[in-house]
C-alpha cells in the first residue's frame, strides 16, 4: 500500500471522527441478505474498469458531491461507499453527511480488504 503524506492522513482521521464505518464482511453480509442499499465506489474510473464490487455503482470521489444529489435524491437512504482502502471513503461520507445525508457509511479497508477477503469482484470483459 502506498505511503500516504501526513497532511492526508489527518484530514482522513479527522474524516473518521465523524463517520461510520463498516468492514468489507458487513458488506458481504447486506448483499446477501439482499438488504437495501447503494454501494457507492468513489474510486478514479480506471480504478473501477479494473474490477469492482458487485452490485456497486460508479460515481467517483471527484464528482460524488456535484451529482449525488440528482443520482440519490433520498438524504435518508442507506449509503455503502468503499475506494482503495478506506480513505476517500471516509472523506467522501464526510461530505455527504455535511449535504444532509443520515445514513451514510464508508467500508473500512476498501477494494483492497474485500480482495484479502475472498469475496467476489466484478470484472469487465475483455474486448
Amino acid at each position: 500500500m502506498a505511503k500516504h503524506a501526513p497532511g492526508f492522513l489527518a484530514i482522513v482521521n479527522d474524516a473518521k471522527s465523524r463517520v461510520r464505518e463498516c468492514q468489507p464482511p458487513d458488506v458481504k453480509n447486506w448483499l446477501d441478505a439482499s438488504e437495501s442499499f447503494h454501494l457507492i465506489d468513489v474510486r478514479e474510473e480506471s480504478e473501477w474498469q479494473r474490477g469492482h464490487l458487485p452490485s456497486a455503482e460508479h460515481l467517483g470521489k471527484g464528482i460524488i458531491e456535484r451529482d449525488v444529489e440528482a443520482r440519490f435524491p433520498d438524504k435518508s437512504g442507506k449509503l455503502v461507499l468503499y475506494c482503495g482502502g478506506g480513505y476517500r471513503s471516509a472523506l467522501a461520507a464526510d461530505n455527504l453527511q455535511k449535504m444532509g445525508y443520515v445514513n451514510v457509511l464508508s467500508m473500512d479497508g476498501g477494494f483492497t480488504g474485500w480482495k484479502s477477503a475472498g469475496f467476489e469482484i466484478d470484472q469487465p470483459e475483455c474486448a
